[in-house]
């Protein structure tokens, strides 16, 4: 499932963007208090969650946690959905801590068991190492409501609906991490946008993630 899918409807009213700029492909028109405020006036809450290893758990607590989980889903939102971000593991930090006690050992046989790790370490990510983060996604649709709407208000319903996932799914044993900073979202949705530059590039300071993006026609020079 692709980016569009979750985040993407309706959005004749949106503001005109450059042609080719990234404002103008992507959905999201602000960060807010932890909640992602779209073009087409919904408000999204995404939610990340740490996942338990269901194989390794008893017969008892498999049984639990299924049954946990089917009742949250008996109560969780219609649009509901969730996103699993994989990506190849960073072990750049690792490699250069053992980088540095090969620099600093004297010792031959010390030395190529360090050498050794290191490349076992670099053929193993470069084969099977990945990451994988999950993620839950809700929101507030205006349309469903009658009456006039504050953001505060879709704020709340928001909380509500994350505080019952929370409830939920810690009875299954999976934590569910307090996102309530908009440079949380940043860095995910850069991660998500930018899957393979995100290994070695991060957002640079929320203010700038706005700025106009413009696209330079080689045909004028």
């Amino acid at each position: 499932m692709k980016l569009k899918d979750i985040f993407s409807k309706d959005r004749s009213q949106e503001i005109e963007y450059y042609e080719g700029s990234t404002q103008k492909w992507l959905p999201v028109k602000e960060f807010k208090d932890g909640v992602i405020v779209m073009k087409d006036g919904r408000y999204v809450k995404v939610i990340e969650v740490l996942p338990v290893n269901f194989y390794l758990k008893s017969e008892t607590e498999q049984q639990n946690i299924i049954y946990y989980y089917a009742s949250y889903l008996k109560i969780a939102p219609d649009n509901m959905q969730i996103r699993v971000l994989t990506q190849k593991a960073d072990i750049s930090t690792y490699l250069e801590r053992l980088g540095g006690f090969l620099e600093t050992e004297n010792n031959d046989e010390c030395r190529n068991m360090i050498a050794d790790e290191m490349s076992f370490v670099e053929q193993l990510s470069y084969n099977v190492a990945v990451k994988k983060r999950f993620f839950i996604a809700f929101d507030f649709t205006p349309k469903g409501f009658d009456k006039a709407y504050t953001f505060e208000d879709a704020k709340r319903y928001l909380e509500d609906e994350e505080y019952k996932a929370r409830r939920y799914l810690a009875q299954c044993g999976m934590e569910v991490l307090e996102v309530s900073d908009n440079a949380f979202l940043t860095d995910l949705f850069f991660a998500m946008i930018n899957k393979y530059t995100a290994k070695s590039m991060k957002p640079g300071q929320i203010g700038g993630m706005y700025d106009e993006v413009h696209t330079m026609d080689t045909n004028t020079f």
